[in-house]
């Protein structure tokens, strides 16, 4: 049972024949009267018991989006329903409305419709929704809880898509449909055609060329349905937040982008997302679109406070591909001892493969290192030198075994990613 603000109201009232007629006599009267409003108000109410609750949901919204969830209420008592209703969203789900009012007539049913403004990728959930039934006067209240559970994943909001047409636009031309001619585009033989000026002399084929008594030139593409295999670090090191987001959504944003970008250059994709086990995996083969696969697959992850287990990553990336692949790392570069992790995978790994290790800097190392007025700001400068040339010890010595590596400010990272799947490409390399 619940009292509201009214009932309340009408007790202070009734101070006033208790000051003009003191006596324990007209404070019981009193008290009588207001029990007596109280239990007769709250006896008319309707009751929860005979409430049926149907929720409807649009099952996927963006993180930048907005989406309604509408809550049906039926009344199913013969008495009317006046009711303030809170759907019990969690915070993070934004929800912007969720205690409302609502009559519902006897035998009828009412839609109630709470927008909802999510602050956080993931799955969202509401497990129950808390009804009060008033009375006729709405002095006071029946309330029940009631299980109605709900959940509306939030997906990656893929702002790296802005940087995809520029780069289709330069897949585009090692594939020889757009007209700039690009030294050493592709390896894989394509057509004959007519030379013109500015074309490479050495891609003139002279027994075609004899042939045909003009001057004649081999155009190449790029290799196709070459695998891409991405791994997505999940460990504890992807929750640390650089520059106002977590690691682990940087790493999204850059896969997103890879991803999409080579599927469109033909190249068969694959994803997975591990730490001590695969958090998550889509890929080419699978049916479906594969963007809408990938952010499926990446909306539920979050980072894991464990350690990543190095000696794992050759056998998850075995099962996908035994063939050579190009594989990429979506990695932190100054995570634990990585003499002990990532560098001797990744010496196993370039054996076979091609190893692109992307990680993400944090630019307020930059700006701490030029900070240097005061004491305490040399000191802060000093660790950040010292933090910076840790990690390019380690991308030199990843760099001396053969390994790619990507090493970028959160909003740089993916664009630069991108750029060395194109560059590997452009080279025949994959």
């Amino acid at each position: 049972m619940a009292i509201s603000g009214r009932f309340v109201l009408l007790a202070l009232a009734g101070l006033v024949p208790v000051m003009l007629y003191p006596g324990w006599g007209t404070v019981l009267l009193v008290c009588l009267v207001l029990c007596a409003v109280l239990l007769l108000d709250l006896a008319m109410a309707a009751s929860p018991r005979k409430v049926t609750l149907f929720r409807t949901l649009p099952g996927n919204v963006t993180l930048t989006g907005s989406t309604e969830s509408v809550l049906t209420i039926g009344n199913t008592g013969s008495r009317p329903l006046r009711a303030l209703v809170r759907d019990a969203w969690q915070p993070s789900a934004g929800a912007q409305n969720p205690r409302q009012r609502v009559d519902v007539p006897a035998g009828e049913r009412r839609r109630m419709k709470v927008l909802l403004k999510p602050a956080r990728r993931g799955d969202l959930k509401a497990p129950h929704v808390t009804l009060r039934a008033f009375g006729p006067l709405q002095l006071a209240a029946r309330q029940r809880t009631l299980p109605c559970p709900g959940s509306v994943r939030v997906l990656p909001p893929f702002h790296s898509r802005r940087h995809l047409p520029s780069k289709l636009r330069k897949l585009r031309e090692l594939d020889g449909k757009a007209a700039v001619q690009i030294r050493g585009a592709g390896t894989e033989f394509d057509s004959l055609r007519d030379y013109v000026r500015g074309d490479d002399v050495r891609s003139i084929d002279w027994r075609a060329t004899a042939r045909r008594s003009a001057v004649v030139v081999r155009t190449w593409r790029p290799e196709r349905d070459r695998r891409v295999v991405i791994m997505l670090d999940t460990s504890r090191t992807a929750a640390a937040r650089i520059d106002d987001e977590p690691r682990l959504d940087t790493g999204i944003e850059a896969a997103l982008l890879l991803a999409v970008l080579a599927e469109r250059g033909g190249d068969r994709v694959d994803f997975f997302a591990f730490d001590r086990r695969t958090r998550g995996r889509a890929g080419s083969a699978s049916k479906g679109n594969l963007l809408g696969q990938l952010v499926q697959a990446m909306a539920p992850l979050e980072p894991e406070l464990i350690e990543l287990d190095w000696s794992q990553v050759p056998g998850q990336i075995r099962q996908i591909s035994a063939h050579r692949s190009l594989v990429v790392l979506l990695t932190p570069l100054d995570s634990g001892a990585p003499e002990e992790g990532l560098l001797p995978m990744a010496a196993q790994l370039a054996q076979q493969h091609v190893v692109v290790v992307a990680s993400v800097r944090d630019p307020m190392l930059g700006a701490m290192q030029k900070e240097r007025t005061t004491a305490a700001q040399v000191f802060r400068a000093a660790a950040a030198e010292r933090a910076l040339l840790e990690r390019e010890a380690v991308a030199i010595q990843l760099r001396q075994m053969g390994v790619e590596v990507v090493d970028a400010e959160p909003h740089q990272l993916p664009p630069a990613l991108a750029d060395a799947y194109i560059r590997l490409k452009a080279a025949g390399r994959l």
